[in-house]
């Protein structure tokens, strides 16, 4: 800059001649005049050169990177190198570096320039489902990650669930509009099949019926991303990929998901109160003025269950979603309405409703207290499931069944024991395990008692006893005390 400062000086200001100031400068006269019409050391203006060999391929090199849209795709791509091959295949004289720079420059101008956006506090939260691996009762398996991340304060929702289906889309939403306390106006999506049956034209699609009833519960405006670009939420993007990274190395343990899933989130609510941004503002500062902006919760949670018309079998289960789930045998056969939420799975039958834990595809649930009637007729089938009945009911049954087959072989204890569970069926298990219990802890005779609970003693309506005995209670038996009432009747 001294340079162009000299030149100037002695040219405009004291009369120098060009001639003269290039030969005192040791510079060309050419320089001297750039300098003088404002240019800079350093800077010029590259000449356009020729270029006749990418001249006479340039139209073809634009025909085949156009086509080559319908006939590749994903990872599939066409290549510079590949592009140069087929290009001397049709004959085109054209080095592969010539190829090369132009494919270079041909995606540059078509790469999409990201727009700096500004979100409006209770705006806008994303969403998104991340695979991970935890240990769940000493046993590693693959889990889901579902996070929201509300893009204003930058404040997060994170929860694990066992399978990424819609119930668990749902109950995420739930889950993180009660922990926030409030509902963003709009939430963004990958296009999921959990909330998408159809993507129409531009940013329309055709929402799933159980998306529609919690958008209209919650009242926000769900929005999706353009099909394959997971850039459009890169927020929650970025950050499901940091929690990871976070908060979940080394992989976190613990008896059950929802252990885990709330060690997790008081971990990221104890992030938000010490990380601050540029302007010394804490997350969890930024989020109490974005609460203000947020839609209000409704007077009633969304239920975050899916609804499925099933049909009992004959062997009283039912099959919901790949898995099979008992229900009492006076059901078999009926048309019920089953609930599947997260973890529980609800049948609702004719005269109560069955919960089971939810299970995996192929798996099974059976309670066999469902099955006592048709067990109570069928002793060989008693012993077969003895081991898997007694530990349900409990005790005193679990002692009862021990002392049956100390007493007695297999067949015939499990002979006895059905014995029990028809008393079960007729009197109710509250009256039969006290008259068990007392039996095992005085040491009475078992067969004394199951005998006396298989057959119980004939009552008689008090409606129908003569008016002449109706009222009177017999404390004790004896022979005298019948007399008394033979005198009396008489």
């Amino acid at each position: 800059m001294e340079q162009v400062y000299g030149v100037r000086h002695l040219v405009l200001a004291e009369g120098w001649g060009v001639r003269r100031a290039a030969r005192e400068f040791g510079i060309s006269r050419n320089t001297v005049r750039r300098y003088l019409a404002g240019a800079e050391p350093g800077v010029r203006k590259r000449a356009a050169r020729p270029r006749p060999v990418l001249e006479r391929v340039r139209g073809r090199l634009d025909e085949i990177l156009e086509d080559s849209k319908a006939w590749t795709q994903g990872k599939q791509r066409l290549t510079a190198t590949q592009l140069h091959r087929m290009l001397v295949g049709e004959g085109h004289a054209v080095g592969v570096t010539v190829v090369k720079a132009y494919v270079a420059e041909w995606k540059r101008q078509r790469r999409e320039v990201f727009v700096p956006l500004d979100y409006p506090p209770g705006d806008l939260g994303e969403m998104d489902f991340f695979e991970v691996f935890v240990d769940v009762a000493g046993q590693r398996r693959k889990a889901f990650l579902f996070v929201v991340r509300l893009m204003c304060s930058g404040r997060d929702f994170a929860w694990l669930y066992p399978r990424q289906d819609q119930v668990c889309f749902l109950d995420g939403h739930v889950r993180a509009f009660a922990h926030f306390a409030g509902v963003p106006h709009r939430l963004l999506y990958d296009n999921l099949r959990a909330a998408v049956v159809r993507v129409l034209v531009g940013s329309q699609r055709e929402l799933t019926v159980r998306m529609q009833a919690l958008a209209a519960h919650y009242a926000f405006e769900p929005c999706f991303a353009r099909p394959g670009t997971g850039h459009d939420k890169g927020g929650v993007e970025s950050r499901g990929r940091a929690i990871r990274w976070q908060h979940l190395v080394p992989i976190p343990s613990g008896p059950d998901l929802e252990t885990i899933s709330q060690d997790l989130l008081e971990r990221l609510d104890r992030q938000a109160e010490t990380q601050r941004d540029h302007r010394g503002l804490t997350i969890a500062e930024r989020f109490a003025e974005e609460r203000d902006h947020f839609l209000e919760l409704p007077a009633r949670p969304f239920r975050a269950t899916a609804a499925h018309l099933v049909h009992v079998s004959p062997r009283s289960l039912v099959r919901i979603e790949g898995g099979w789930y008992s229900v009492p045998c006076t059901w078999a056969g009926l048309e019920l309405t089953a609930y599947v939420g997260p973890h529980t799975v609800e049948i609702v039958g004719p005269d109560d409703r069955i919960g089971h834990a939810r299970v995996r595809f192929g798996e099974r649930s059976i309670r066999y207290r469902h099955y006592l009637r048709e067990l109570a007729r069928k002793p060989q089938a008693v012993r077969q499931i003895a081991h898997r009945l007694v530990p349900e009911l409990g005790e005193p049954f679990v002692s009862l069944w021990q002392r049956l087959l100390d007493e007695h072989e297999p067949r015939e204890a499990a002979r006895r024991l059905a014995h029990v569970l028809g008393a079960i069926v007729r009197l109710g298990e509250p009256r039969v395990a006290i008259e068990i219990g007392h039996a095992l802890a005085h040491g009475t005779s078992l067969a004394l008692a199951l005998a006396e609970i298989a057959s119980p003693p004939p009552k008689l309506a008090p409606d129908r006893l003569p008016p002449s005995v109706a009222g009177i209670e017999v404390l004790a038996a004896s022979a005298r005390d019948y007399d008394a009432l033979l005198e009396v009747a008489s």
